[in-house]
């Protein structure tokens, strides 16, 4: 094709610079297994994750420019592809494997084995990049100018500003070093309460904020739009639903509750109502979006699927120079078949014939979706959950349709879901990083390369932290709710033993249906109606702050730098603070937490002494952001003007 002939990267095919060596590698490593940890207990947390491209690739140029003074554009893409692949596996299976750990809370069944999960991990994340490998002839380089692959273009536009890496790269540590600090402070010491919540004598609604700097920040990085859907999901449970119930419901016992709503509510408040009724609802909301979400894309998706494989028949797989250079197809496809194979045949995955072929041809299917609609939409914009959910309701019915039901049948249907769920996230990672690679002018067998081993770090690293995080709180909790995997396990148990309470959850499907033909997009505001309140109300004012500096009367390119610079920081918070929470899980594991836990000393508190306490270091975490983005540019202005 002429537009194919016509571009020419960065670094000239003809070129060759280090690219694949042994510092890309550790940092890479390293980076994907942090971001991967901290991802996974955000992800628990709040229900979403966010890319680690730039904050990976500005730490690289950090690092390679700065400190180790070399100038290699290359090397720094090949850590954030391997750091980058952390996050999405990550995603890919806390979205699904908690339900294994919900159901062992249960005493349904045995708690996997860290074993079972690094294999699932493992297994999901190979297939999604051996999947993804004959697709970029055909997305990446013949659709370039036709996919934008926002991401993959944004990480490269970043990479290619490097002059400025060392600053960029200190805001994400500054991130880092502000966020751990406050969550020290507020679950280790604990010396502030982690949220406020306000409170009407004779109103059962409630309202408040937490105060974490992770959770705020996905709000920024989200946007206004998004944490507006998701705060007014919120609202709807908390100030409209859950008044309603225990309004109507007064001396009434309503299944799931074991005891009145009356008593529920004197016992522990709009909480409890959350946990036994609007968990339910907002599981329906959370399903009819995914579903809703992949019906709307089915036209795109029957199209991807149909223009993909005529791209693999038609294409030429001899390139010779070093930018075009895959990996050998005889690999790719025997690796495919040998993971295959795994997935039947090793007794630690738990997934019948029947289920291996189900996984690898959902797998190819959902990787080819995945890999085109990340390019046209963006990673945050791909409908994963859609796909998980459709999986897990096509594998359940096969597998109970065939005999396989119980705790056998429930175990394989939720190992099914998560390798596809895993395929999905990882392949497209991996197209964004390709797209990266490509205006670039990396060598994308190296890259490829380079995606294997960041899935096998982070598979090796996720098992430990679902046990660590499990073991602390218990998913399901107040601290990991779990959103998408106790949505995953009560879609199994609804086909597999009707258990669920099928009338909150329609009222759930009604509301997203409503929601959709408003035109707000559902996926966003059902995550709100299933999460607390006080959770969506910290995103918001993330959301809130990202929208004052959106509206700054300010030249395009500083108001640019400053909500770059703001993202990186924010960026930076996510990771510190989900380091710290996973260092906290292990000194609540080993009982260590309660000697620096100091509490008690501060008990004797009134209420609102204990609230503004909250309120302050909140102020807090929203001026480092502000010193870190609109302050540190406007310094910057001034000693130029002063030159």
């Amino acid at each position: 094709m002429e537009g194919k002939n016509e571009f020419k990267p960065y670094v000239p095919a003809s070129k060759v610079t280090p690219e694949f060596t042994v510092t890309s590698i550790i940092m890479g490593i390293l980076l994907a297994v942090i971001f991967g940890a901290a991802n996974a207990y955000l992800g628990l947390r709040v229900g979403m994750t966010v890319s680690a491209s730039i904050p990976a690739a500005v730490i690289a140029m950090g690092v390679i420019r700065v400190v180790m003074r070399k100038n290699s554009i290359l090397e720094s893409n090949i850590v954030q592809t391997i750091g980058s692949a952390g996050e999405s596996l990550a995603a890919g299976a806390i979205f699904t494997l908690p339900a294994l750990f919900l159901w062992a809370s249960e005493g349904i069944m045995d708690k996997p084995s860290i074993l079972e999960i690094t294999l699932i991990a493992l297994v999901g994340g190979l297939l999604g990049v051996f999947f993804m490998v004959p697709l970029r002839n055909a997305l990446i380089v013949k659709e370039h100018g036709v996919l934008p692959y926002p991401e993959g273009t944004a990480c490269a536009e970043v990479l290619l500003a490097g002059e400025e890496g060392g600053a960029n790269a200190s805001t994400v540590f500054a991130g880092m070093g502000f966020a751990a600090a406050f969550k020290f402070i507020i679950d280790g010491l604990k010396a502030v309460p982690s949220e406020i919540s306000l409170k009407v004598k004779g109103f059962a609604g409630e309202i408040g904020t937490q105060i974490y700097p992770a959770v705020m920040s996905v709000g920024y990085i989200c946007g206004f739009r998004i944490s507006s859907y998701m705060f007014a999901g919120g609202v709807l449970s908390w100030l409209v639903l859950i008044p309603l119930i225990v309004m109507f419901g007064g001396n009434a016992t309503i299944y799931p509750g074991t005891q009145t709503i009356g008593e529920m509510f004197a016992d522990g408040g709009a909480s409890a109502i959350w946990s036994s009724y609007i968990r339910y609802i907002g599981a329906g909301a959370l399903a009819a979006g995914g579903i809703i979400s992949l019906i709307k894309s089915l036209p795109l998706i029957i199209r991807t699927f149909g223009d993909a494989l005529k791209s693999i028949g038609g294409g030429k797989s001899g390139a010779k120079d070093r930018t075009s250079a895959d990996l050998s197809m005889k690999v790719v496809l025997i690796a495919i078949a040998v993971l295959t194979l795994a997935v039947w045949l090793i007794p630690a995955i738990p997934v019948s014939f029947i289920g291996a072929l189900i996984v690898v041809v959902f797998g190819f299917f959902f990787a080819t979706v995945s890999s085109r609609m990340v390019g046209l939409v963006g990673s945050s914009n791909n409908p994963v959950s859609g796909m998980a959910i459709a999986t897990l309701l096509i594998a359940t019915i096969i597998l109970k349709v065939t005999g396989s039901s119980g705790a056998a049948g429930m175990t394989a249907a939720i190992a099914i879901g998560s390798i596809i769920c895993i395929v999905a996230a990882i392949s497209g990672d991996t197209s964004q990083d390709l797209k990266t690679g490509y205006l670039l002018g990396a060598t994308p067998k190296k890259q490829q390369i380079g995606e294997i081993v960041g899935v096998v770090a982070s598979a090796f690293a996720i098992g430990g932290t679902l046990y660590l995080l499990d073991s602390a709180w218990g998913f399901g909790s107040e601290e990991l709710a779990a959103p998408q995997a106790t949505l995953m396990k009560m879609i199994i148990e609804g086909v597999m033993n009707a258990k669920l309470p099928w009338n909150l959850v329609f009222v759930g499907a009604f509301v997203a249906i409503i929601v959709e033909l408003i035109g707000i997009p559902v996926l966003p505001f059902a995550i709100g109606v299933y999460l607390p309140v006080q959770l969506n109300a910290c995103i918001m004012v993330g959301g809130v702050v990202r929208l004052i500096f959106d509206k700054m009367k300010r030249e395009e390119k500083e108001k640019n730098a400053i909500i770059n610079d703001g993202i990186l920081f924010c960026s930076g918070m996510i990771a510190g603070e989900g380091l710290v929470g996973i260092l906290l899980a292990l000194l609540a594991v080993f009982g260590i937490d309660k000697l620096v836990d100091i509490s008690g000393v501060l008990s004797g508190l009134p209420t609102w002494a204990s609230n503004l306490s909250s309120l302050v270091v909140f102020a807090l975490v929203i001026v480092s952001l502000l010193m870190f983005s609109i302050w540190k540019k406007r310094k910057k202005v001034e000693t130029a003007n002063e030159e």
